[in-house]
């Protein structure tokens, strides 16, 4: 099959959750032998569209498409990989009262509706979605995907000498709310290590190296990568209600229980994708 996969960003630009998963989404699909384009939102035109419409769009972050652009799709064949709320004016249910927004705050609505599906990253996040557009095109694909580097790398350090310290992510970004971390590691009078680095891999090595992770993000975490990262690594996790990962049933599980289920994600995630298409 051909895909073309429509992104604001690729880890190029950013190294976010939803950046690392569509790169990994692209590798599989191209190792089952289909043939797979990456196009930034901003550059997409209706030409392309057009010369493209008997091809496969995956829409991942789409606020650089343009409305023209968002039209000539409407009747193609496309699905949105939803990583948050772009239904919504702010992005983030959070603003609203059991994240339920008012009807004039709901956006996109019609593009939402005629996908094939929208995929979204577990129930939490598909049950928000749920009751701000009532749409029927709903599927929840319970996890993400990591390259079998990084999982044989999180298995490795499932087995270190733990640091009896909590982590605690540093961030400039305000909703994960690294303040309020910091703050408890203080109130329980516990040593904490706090865990930056762009390097991916050593980001891991500094996180699985503790045994706690603490991390209350003030808006819904749709998975929370991060989490499933310290699960994989046999890390304690303190966290609130807004983190996705935590309502799916693999949740129970952590370390090396944890990686073999995040390994069959890397074949069920992209059949799934397949599978709508077809």
């Amino acid at each position: 099959m051909m895909f073309i996969l429509i992104a604001d960003f690729f880890v190029e630009q950013i190294m976010g959750g939803g950046e690392l998963n569509n790169r990994e989404l692209v590798n599989i699909l191209r190792e089952k032998g289909n043939k797979v384009v990456e196009v930034q939102s901003q550059h997409i035109t209706v030409d392309f569209i057009e010369r493209n419409k008997n091809n496969n769009f995956i829409i991942a972050n789409f606020i650089g498409l343009r409305p023209e652009c968002k039209q000539a799709l409407l009747n193609k064949n496309y699905i949105i990989y939803e990583h948050d709320h772009k239904y919504l004016t702010t992005r983030d249910p959070s603003h609203f009262e059991n994240f339920l927004a008012p009807k004039n705050q709901v956006i996109n609505l019609e593009f939402y509706q005629n996908a094939k599906a929208v995929l979204c990253q577990s129930s939490f996040h598909l049950e928000i979605i749920k009751k701000n557009t009532n749409l029927n095109n709903l599927i929840n694909l319970s996890g993400n995907l990591w390259p079998t580097k990084s999982l044989e790398h999180m298995k490795n350090m499932c087995s270190v000498d733990k640091e009896d310290k909590f982590a605690v992510l540093q961030s400039d970004i305000s909703h994960k709310n690294t303040r309020d971390a910091l703050t408890y590691c203080r109130i329980k009078d516990k040593e904490y290590n706090l865990i930056s680095s762009n390097n991916y891999e050593e980001f891991l090595t500094l996180l699985g190296k503790n045994k706690t992770f603490v991390f209350f993000p003030k808006t819904p975490e749709t998975l929370s990568r991060v989490i499933v990262e310290a699960r994989m690594m046999n890390m304690s996790i303190i966290t609130n209600k807004m983190v996705g990962a935590t309502k799916e049933d693999w949740y129970s599980l952590k370390g090396a229980e944890l990686i073999n289920v995040v390994y069959d994600m890397r074949e069920r995630i992209p059949n799934e994708v397949i599978r709508v298409f077809s």
